[in-house]
């Protein structure tokens, strides 16, 4: 009886915790060319920003890696904006982002310059 209930705490547990976790929803690429600013807002809505946020950036150059930041919470309830500058991009490049949710999930976007 005991493993019974075990199991089914164990299980309600999963089932709570994949409602509350979600992939971040869309994101929002722009870079300026003059600037060499690359800027994202990356659409994530939770209910509390430290428990529940967007965990981890990562930004490739034609496929090298040349930014990852981790945080440790989203900046409000609906989205987190950050802005890098990589100095090196130029036309025709492609830049790769990578986003991922610190409880489940992961979104990637692709814009060539």
């Amino acid at each position: 009886m005991k493993k019974i209930i075990v199991l089914l705490v164990l299980l309600l547990a999963v089932a709570v915790t994949s409602a509350y976790a979600h992939t971040p929803s869309d994101m929002k690429i722009s870079f300026d060319p003059g600037t060499k600013v690359l800027k994202l807002v990356i659409m994530h809505d939770t209910p509390d920003p430290v428990l529940h946020y967007i965990k981890r950036v990562n930004v490739e150059l034609n496929g090298k890696e040349v930014i990852n930041e981790e945080f440790s919470r989203q900046e409000n309830n609906k989205s987190q904006t950050v802005s890098y500058t990589i100095p090196n991009a130029k036309p025709g490049d492609i830049i790769t982002v990578y986003v991922r949710c610190s409880i489940f999930g992961r979104l990637k976007r692709t814009i060539k310059i």
